[in-house]
């Protein structure tokens, strides 16, 4: 494939992704905003390969029954998977090897800190993966824990890839003083881990002060996760899904609309508007405005009219 050819590809398979991108900034002018993407795109179109996107996330449910409809994934995981898959049939249609999306599941990384049991996260995780066969969602995969350190007790697992992998405290606390997209991240982990606690006893501000200081050991497990991620796919696209800073080496994807950047499937359930379009709601809320629908005996989503 001639130099051209390559970077006409890869352009036209960014632009794929732009009209989901999720930042907190003004967004983009075009595809040459995101250097990094094009180079690592460019990679698999010039080998002739399927491009290969890593997606941090799909978790497990939050903890609070205010926020979601179960432990399980339900109808805003369904439409998420549907909607990753459908991106890489569309790259497909420009690039003939297609694209393939590993969704690298990291409950277990952060289980202990976000207060979710571990057989919850991996009955959410094996229900991801029934998701994926029963939709045939082929071009989907899920990668966690087990795939690296396999039978290993839960805890064993996150200490090992706390020490390999995350960055210490200290380096941490000063890069929130000093990086904006950092304190961002750090106030979007500490609101969620204070909404998420269903049953705390003491005071607003003892909450506030526990979960500041459990924000921080997320990050760093999700930065250690990330680095792991890297290690076993070193040339792909990295997505995530939380706002990203135009040119960032990794790719801020909405998955489905919300009124929030931050809202993500684990943290909320679907509702089904009249007009017939989705969106993301807290389940309180998404129950005010709708009916609760049930798909193979347990509840889904919730639909409007």
């Amino acid at each position: 494939m001639t130099h051209r050819s390559t970077s006409g590809t890869s352009a036209a398979i960014l632009d794929l992704l732009l009209p989901h991108h999720r930042t907190t900034g003004p967004s983009p002018g075009g595809v040459v905003a995101f250097p990094h993407q094009l180079r690592r795109i460019a990679g698999f179109v010039r080998a002739g390969e399927p491009v290969l996107f890593t997606l941090p996330g799909f978790p497990c449910k939050s903890p609070n029954p205010a926020k979601v409809l179960g432990h399980l994934p339900d109808q805003g995981e369904r439409l998420s998977l549907g909607f990753l898959n459908t991106l890489c049939e569309k790259i497909e249609r420009i690039h003939p090897p297609g694209a393939r999306v590993i969704i690298c599941s990291d409950g277990h990384v952060f289980g202990d800190l976000i207060r979710v049991p571990d057989d919850h996260i991996d009955a959410y995780a094996d229900a991801l993966g029934h998701l994926i066969q029963e939709a045939d969602l082929h071009r989907l995969s899920v990668f966690d824990l087990r795939d690296v350190l396999g039978d290993l007790p839960h805890g064993a697992k996150r200490a090992r890839v706390h020490q390999g992998y995350a960055p210490t405290l200290e380096a941490l606390r000063a890069e929130v003083r000093s990086e904006a997209h950092t304190l961002a991240l750090y106030r979007g982990i500490t609101r969620f881990l204070v909404e998420d606690t269903a049953d705390f006893t003491g005071t607003r501000s003892a909450l506030q002060r526990e979960c500041r200081q459990r924000a921080y050991g997320v990050i760093q497990r999700s930065r250690a996760w990330g680095e792991l991620i890297a290690e076993h796919h070193p040339r792909a696209v990295r997505l995530s899904i939380h706002p990203q800073p135009i040119g960032a080496p990794k790719f801020g994807i909405r998955l489905l609309d919300a009124p929030d950047v931050w809202t993500t499937p684990w943290h909320s359930a679907a509702l089904r508007r009249a007009d017939g379009t989705w969106t993301l709601l807290p389940r309180t809320r998404a129950r005010r405005l709708g009916r609760l629908v049930h798909r193979h005996g347990r509840p889904s989503h919730y639909e409007q009219g």
